[in-house]
């Protein structure tokens, strides 16, 4: 860990799609609102938020990789990998950083392949279903660890 209070905010495929992409799911706030979003949120708990996305798997890779010695925690957003990919499991697991999954849309509420999480097994909590509040209460719980 840093020990320097600061978050690593990571969101996945489609997710720079926000406010353009389902918005009777995931509502009107854009990729840019929900970042500053997220660092008012870190800033409330005393923390600072580095918030970023991709769509491609390689790049979370990594930057969960630089969480291992560069942040305290992430709050991730796979989107569609959550259901998918082992690689961003194991980088979690690899980072030994404290990790917290979030979903914008309550995944239980959705399709049945949306169930299934390998994020989840590997991180010290998920939050689902709260929109951009999601992200808040992860911040806040990792401050809060």
């Amino acid at each position: 860990m840093s020990g320097s209070n600061k978050v690593l905010v990571l969101n996945g495929p489609n997710l720079n799609m926000l406010g353009l992409r389902q918005p009777e799911i995931y509502g009107s706030m854009t990729l840019d609102e929900l970042h500053a979003f997220c660092a008012a949120a870190a800033a409330e708990v005393g923390w600072e938020a580095d918030c970023r996305q991709s769509n491609i798997e390689g790049d979370l890779v990594g930057w969960i990789h630089e969480a291992r010695t560069a942040f305290d925690g992430i709050v991730l957003n796979a989107g569609a990998y959550t259901h998918t990919s082992v690689a961003l499991m194991d980088a979690i697991t690899a980072s030994e950083t404290p990790t917290v999954e979030v979903h914008m849309s309550n995944i239980y509420r959705r399709e049945e392949f949306r169930h299934q999480s390998y994020i989840a097994p590997v991180s010290v909590g998920s939050i689902c279903g709260f929109g951009a509040q999601s992200y808040a209460l992860a911040i806040e719980a990792l401050a809060r660890r």
